[in-house]
């Protein structure tokens, strides 16, 4: 069994200004987007100034998205109750799938504007997100966020307010999967030039594979609880037609070009 580590939720601390370091974490991802966007942007005919544009574009769609769909999954009881609830994003609850949905209504736009072939953009995109995911796995572990299932595994760790019995790290697992293996496999893929729509497939059939498995060692939010069968939770709901799509679109690519410009 290992201790949980004893990390303040506030990385800085001014006066009544605090800077909790889960919104650093978003700050981490997207930097490393910026950067890594910007070593294949001439690809697609970007520039690194196009990157930045892009990149803005996509922090509304994440922020807005995913507290959207974190209210909407998630905390809807609680939204209701409290409207104000939703804005206050630095308390945590951010759903992936809704800042995804959020991402991809923002390139939508993007690509619209700049004249790209949206599966074209969305390729790019995909290898950039996960540094971003796993950053904020590990904002969600510093936050005492995603506790796991009891294990008798050495790296269990007893979970902050929640008894002496040691859990599953989820959050950790997920940093590994969604963030570190992900990115290696995503980009790795990418470093040719693919047939339209293949690692957009990936990264849904990856991603999805991934949330999937942690799911069966993480604890389903309290207020929701099991779905069905006593493990089925909400992130497997809405993680299966992430997989579903993204294998269909693996498949529907094999019969496309390899991707050139991407211009429409």
């Amino acid at each position: 069994m290992i201790a949980y580590p004893e990390i303040d939720p506030v990385a800085i601390a001014v006066g009544p200004l605090q800077v909790h370091w889960y919104g650093l974490m978003y700050v981490v991802g997207f930097v490393a987007a910026w950067w890594l966007g910007s070593l294949r942007a001439a690809r697609i005919g970007l520039n690194r100034d196009d990157i930045g544009d892009l990149l803005f574009y996509a922090a509304i769609g994440v922020v807005a998205g995913g507290r959207l769909g974190y209210a909407l999954f998630y905390g809807l009881e609680q939204w209701l109750a409290d409207p104000l609830w939703v804005f206050r994003v630095w308390d945590g609850g951010m759903s992936f799938h809704g800042g995804l949905l959020g991402v991809l209504l923002a390139a939508w736009l993007y690509a619209r504007k700049k004249q790209l072939a949206f599966l074209t953009l969305a390729d790019f995109i995909a290898p950039l997100v996960p540094i971003g995911l796993g950053a904020g796995r590990i904002g969600n572990f510093i936050n005492h966020e995603l506790p796991g299932r009891v294990t008798s595994l050495p790296w269990g760790m007893p979970f902050p307010g929640m008894g002496p019995e040691p859990r599953h790290p989820s959050a950790l697992y997920e940093a590994l999967l969604e963030g570190v293996v992900l990115f290696a496999l995503l980009w790795w893929l990418s470093a040719r030039p693919q047939s339209r729509g293949l690692v957009s497939g990936a990264f849904l059939v990856g991603y999805g594979l991934f949330r999937f498995m942690v799911e069966f060692v993480r604890m389903p939010d309290p207020h929701i609880g099991y779905l069905a069968f006593g493990w089925f939770t909400m992130g497997m709901l809405l993680t299966l037609p992430m997989i579903a799509l993204g294998l269909i679109l693996m498949i529907w690519s094999q019969r496309q070009a390899v991707d050139g410009a991407g211009k429409e």
